[in-house]
C-alpha cells in the first residue's frame, strides 16, 4: 500500500508523523472567490460520494471483522491509509488499491481489527474530472459491554508544543471520576504539578499551571484496568505513554491588526499577515492549540453550518484550532494584498500561500515550524473567548477554575 505521511510538526524539534497528506473535512475558509472559480469544470460530488468509506464516519461499535472498505465511483484511487490512533502504539492496517484503481481492501492476512479500539481512514482520490479529492474519518470499534476505553491524546513518543493539554476521550459515561481520576497519573522532569479537569462525564484533560518547560519529559501512566468506572463497567487499559516538550513557540495573532507575532522561548522571530474572520464570520478570540497539521485538506461549508457557500478540495498548510473547525492555513486564491489588510474568513485564519502549497510563502514557513501542541492566540477580535472544551482550550481557564473540575479536590 501506498502510505501517506500526515506532517505533525518539523523545525527544531519534530513530532512523530500522524498518518495521512490529506486531512478531514475543515470548517471554514477564506472568501475572495467563489469555489466554482477555482475549481475544474463539471459539478463536483458531495464529499461522502467522490470518496466512499465503509465504516462511516464516527460509527461506533463497528465489529472487529468490518466492513471496512474504501471506493470511488468515478476516476481513482491515490493513496489510502487506515491506523489505529490514540493509543500507545499506532498500528497501520495493511491493505492495497485494485488495478482498476476503483476500491481499496484491507490484506486478509492481517486478521481482524483491534476490540475497543479507534481507527482513522485518510484517503485522495482523482474525480472524473481530475479534480483531487480528500477525505477523512474516523470510527471506533466493539467495547465489551462490561468494558470502558480512554482515548488519549497525545501519541506515544511524540514532541509536541508547549502548550500540550493531555486528554482522554472515555467511551461511555463516568460515574466514579474521582477514581478514574486517580488511576491516571502524569509525571514531569523537571517535577511539575500536573492536575486533572473533567468536561462532562466523558472528557478528562490534564495540564500544568503554565505551559509546560521546554525540553520536559512527560510520563502518562494508566491504571485503568479493572477500575470501576460506572456501576458494572471496568477499564480495560494498563499502559504507560511518554512525550517530550520542545522548543516553545507562542504565536499571537491581533485580528484587528491583521498580523501574526510569532516567538520562540519569548523573542519574537516574525510578524506575518493574516486574513482573520469577516465581520459577520468573526474568529475566535483566546489561546488554541496547534491539534493537526495537514499538508492538504478539503473544506467544506456543508460541514459547519455554512450551507454550499464553499467547497475547496486542495486547501494547503492546514493547521486545526479547535474540533469546531477553526483552522489557521495557507490561502492561494485571495489577493495578496488581502493578507495584512482586511479580514475575509468564515472564522478561520489565512496565511497567503501558492496552489499545492509554497514552502517559501508565509503559509509554507509557519506549517514547517509548528509542532503539534503549540499554542496560537487571538486578540482583538470582535468574538467570545474559544471554550475550554473546545479542542484544548483549557488554557483560557483560570487555575483555580482549572482545579476545581478535578475530583480529587
Amino acid at each position: 500500500m501506498t502510505l501517506l505521511t500526515r506532517r505533525a510538526g518539523a523545525g527544531l524539534a519534530a513530532v512523530a508523523a500522524w498518518v495521512g497528506l490529506l486531512g478531514g473535512l475543515a470548517g471554514c475558509t477564506e472568501g475572495g472567490g467563489s469555489p466554482v472559480e477555482i475549481q475544474l469544470p463539471g459539478k463536483p460530488r458531495a464529499p461522502q460520494e467522490a470518496i466512499r468509506i465503509s465504516p462511516d464516519d464516527n460509527a461506533k461499535g463497528v465489529p472487529a471483522e468490518g466492513p471496512l472498505s474504501v471506493s470511488v465511483p468515478e476516476g481513482r484511487l491515490e493513496r489510502v491509509v487506515v491506523t489505529k490512533v490514540e493509543d500507545a502504539q499506532q498500528e497501520e492496517v495493511p491493505g492495497s488499491i485494485a488495478a482498476d484503481g476503483l476500491s481499496w481492501s484491507p490484506d486478509q492476512a492481517a486478521g481482524r481489527l483491534a476490540l475497543a479500539a479507534k481507527y482513522t481512514v485518510d484517503a485522495v482520490a482523482l474525480d472524473g474530472h481530475d479534480r483531487r479529492q480528500a477525505r477523512h474519518t474516523t470510527f471506533t470499534t466493539f467495547v465489551p459491554e462490561d468494558r470502558f476505553i480512554g482515548y488519549f491524546k497525545p501519541e506515544n513518543r511524540s514532541t509536541v508544543g508547549t502548550g500540550m493539554i493531555v486528554s482522554f476521550n472515555f467511551n461511555q459515561s463516568i460515574k466514579h471520576k474521582a477514581d478514574v481520576e486517580k488511576a491516571i497519573t502524569i509525571t514531569a522532569d523537571p517535577a511539575t504539578e500536573v492536575v486533572g479537569h473533567w468536561f462532562g462525564a466523558e472528557r478528562l484533560d490534564f495540564r500544568p499551571k503554565r505551559y509546560w518547560q521546554s525540553g520536559t519529559k512527560v510520563t502518562v501512566r494508566m491504571n485503568l484496568r479493572d477500575v470501576e468506572g460506572a456501576p458494572g463497567s471496568y477499564g480495560i487499559q494498563d499502559k504507560t505513554i511518554t512525550f517530550t516538550v520542545g522548543r516553545s513557540q507562542i504565536s499571537t495573532v491581533d485580528a484587528a491588526e491583521h498580523t501574526m507575532e510569532v516567538r520562540r522561548e519569548g523573542e519574537l522571530v516574525s510578524t506575518v499577515p493574516i486574513t482573520a474572520g469577516a465581520p459577520k464570520n468573526t474568529t475566535y478570540n483566546g489561546k488554541m492549540v496547534v491539534l493537526e497539521l495537514f499538508d492538504v485538506t478539503r473544506m467544506n461549508g456543508q460541514t459547519v453550518g455554512f450551507g454550499g457557500e464553499y467547497d475547496i478540495p486542495d486547501v494547503p498548510h492546514a493547521m486545526r484550532l479547535t474540533s469546531s473547525g477553526t483552522f489557521l492555513h495557507g490561502n492561494y486564491w485571495a489577493s495578496p494584498d488581502t493578507f495584512g489588510s482586511t479580514n475575509i474568513s468564515h472564522g478561520c485564519i489565512g496565511l497567503r500561500d501558492d496552489k499545492g502549497g509554497g514552502s517559501d510563502t508565509p503559509a509554507g514557513w509557519f506549517y514547517d515550524r509548528t509542532l503539534v501542541g503549540d499554542v496560537v492566540e487571538v486578540v482583538n477580535s470582535q468574538d467570545k473567548t474559544v471554550a475550554a472544551n473546545n479542542g484544548l482550550g483549557g488554557w483560557n481557564m483560570s487555575w483555580a477554575d482549572w482545579v476545581a473540575g478535578s475530583a480529587r479536590t
